[in-house]
């Protein structure tokens, strides 16, 4: 890794302690001039955090005050949000990894008005939605998004559809409509759906579409916006999977967290 440029050390705390949340506690061990440092680890069974420091469990997750985090990163459930986000952004930035939780519109205008109440920051990462600096700059004059995904049924969770993957045989289009109708039927699915639709025309106006394609050994993802002017800007990335997630999850969650503290390479792209 090259160098790091910190101002200060950032406190960091982690709800939730998968794959994800397992490298990200290494990322921070490992390379201590990127200025980071873990405020506290919360998961319901405190028996899993093999390897965290007993003083850095916190078993009470509405205490987490007393750890005095900077940012808080939820890399665990939606409900973590719905329950304990306007709380984490009286007092530090909060990135939630499930952005499904965002697609409540009542729930993401209380963490938003709580985070200007506060001075604090409500950071939503970008996943592995590609072009995200170039659908923002072009924010207000889409006209037109979308955002299919092409995946195996064994890749797609379908535990809250009510639909039996394994039933699948043939190509089938699982879902297609607005991104708001797709968030609570595959919420481990479809963070980034929710993502493009909030950085582009909105969770009715952004269409998303998931096609279950059996034998499939990557996952595909497209992204096609149009703009008001007649522009065209359309992205296509095919890459390895693991479980529901791309190979590249980690790195990108990784860079939204480094974004989140401030925490810059010494040669950055701006």
């Amino acid at each position: 890794m090259t160098g790091q440029v910190r101002a200060k050390k950032s406190r960091i705390g982690l709800i939730g302690f998968g794959f994800i949340a397992q490298q990200v506690c290494r990322r921070i061990i490992e390379h201590p001039a990127l200025g980071l440092e873990l405020a506290f680890v919360h998961v319901r069974s405190p028996g899993k955090l093999i390897g965290v420091p007993p003083e850095l469990i916190l078993h009470d997750l509405g205490d987490f005050g007393r750890m005095a985090p900077d940012l808080v990163v939820e890399i665990a459930h939606p409900k973590y949000t719905q329950v304990y986000g306007e709380a984490i952004l009286e007092h530090a930035d909060y990135l939630p990894l499930s952005v499904t939780a965002l697609a409540d519109d009542a729930l993401r205008e209380r963490l938003i008005a709580q985070a200007r109440s506060s001075g604090t920051v409500l950071a939503v990462p970008h996943g592995a939605l590609m072009g995200v600096d170039s659908l923002l700059e072009w924010r207000d004059q889409w006209s037109e998004v979308s955002i299919t995904f092409y995946k195996a049924p064994a890749n797609i969770d379908f535990s809250e559809s009510g639909m039996d993957g394994a039933s699948i045989t043939t190509e089938t289009t699982v879902y297609e409509g607005p991104v708001r109708g797709i968030a609570p039927l595959f919420p481990r699915n479809v963070n980034t759906r929710v993502t493009c639709a909030l950085a582009t025309t909105g969770l009715d106006l952004c269409r998303a579409r998931l096609v279950a394609v059996p034998g499939l050994q990557v996952a595909i993802a497209e992204v096609s916006a149009r703009g008001r002017d007649g522009s065209v800007l359309h992205m296509r990335k095919e890459q390895p999977v693991s479980g529901v997630s791309g190979t590249e999850m980690f790195e990108s969650q990784w860079a939204s967290i480094l974004r989140a503290t401030g925490a810059r390479q010494s040669y950055s792209f701006v």
